[in-house]
């Protein structure tokens, strides 16, 4: 039974780029008080910089759920506030596979292959926002009013959002598990293909009403084998790991042979 829990550790490979905001972008925050005439939904923002940036929680969570839904899932788990998700203990299931299930139940888990990191707003993009005239950093805010259907009375209110164009750091790792030559790949296709149906929907709240259009610049796939990490040399560094110069996700998806090649060459899954 031990053996069957084993998941070896073969390497990593990591995603790198851009992340832009085509249209404003709303994540929130909560709000411990009310100002009169301060603002009706603010966005998170870190608490020592007050840049606002994307938790890796949020990216996540959207990109998980539009692969339950491409998948066909079936919401089997309520996990509070009205939400549901797909969870088993299955480990040939593609998104608890990629995502994780957590346990509860009797101790089952499946850690989550993927790892996607905080964005953070680029040191262009934060020189850019500052100057705005919005009486806030980095932000806008954007005035709305909620009409009453059958009464017509007007609820107005203010939504802080990242204006568009600004640009946010990306970065997702996967952890590449030995004896997994198909599902490796599979994953990583999932992936790519779940960032580009991203793109056509949307991230943060709002997203009928026009926020939160973003589209990926991917600039790097890099792929290290467990070898690379006790690397004592530049060159067994280099031998150990493959970095892809890459303009889109389709580019990545052409060149996933080839950076899955290093495994397949160190006797791992490719």
């Amino acid at each position: 039974m031990q053996g069957e829990r084993r998941k070896p550790l073969q390497g990593k490979v990591i995603l790198k780029g851009l992340m832009t905001c085509v249209t404003g972008l709303h994540i929130g925050a909560s709000k411990d008080n009310l100002d009169i005439g301060g603002l009706d939904a603010p966005v998170l923002r870190d608490p020592v910089t007050r840049e606002p940036y994307v938790p890796g929680s949020s990216l996540k969570g959207k990109l998980r759920s539009l692969f339950e839904r491409r998948q066909g899932m079936l919401y089997n788990r309520h996990s509070g506030l009205g939400v549901y998700r797909h969870e088993c203990v299955d480990p040939t299931c593609p998104v608890c596979r990629l995502f994780g299930a957590a346990g509860g139940r009797d101790g089952d888990n499946i850690p989550a292959r993927l790892i996607v990191r905080d964005s953070l707003l680029t040191p262009e993009s934060k020189e850019r926002l500052k100057d705005i005239d919005t009486g806030l950093q980095y932000t806008e805010w954007k005035f709305e009013n909620a009409l009453d259907r059958i009464t017509a009375a007007a609820n107005p209110r203010q939504l802080e959002r990242v204006p568009a164009g600004a640009h946010f750091t990306f970065e997702v790792v996967y952890n590449v598990e030995a004896p997994q030559e198909a599902q490796t790949r599979e994953d990583l296709v999932h992936v790519l293909e779940t960032l580009s149906l991203l793109e056509d929907d949307f991230l943060g709240g709002h997203g009928s009403r026009g926020y939160g259009k973003i589209e990926f610049d991917l600039r790097e796939m890099t792929g290290r084998t467990v070898a690379f990490y006790g690397a004592a040399t530049d060159l067994e560094k280099q031998q150990a790991s493959r970095i892809s110069q890459v303009k889109s996700i389709a580019d990545c998806q052409s060149r996933l042979t080839e950076i899955l090649g290093l495994f397949k060459s160190n006797g791992a899954a490719a």
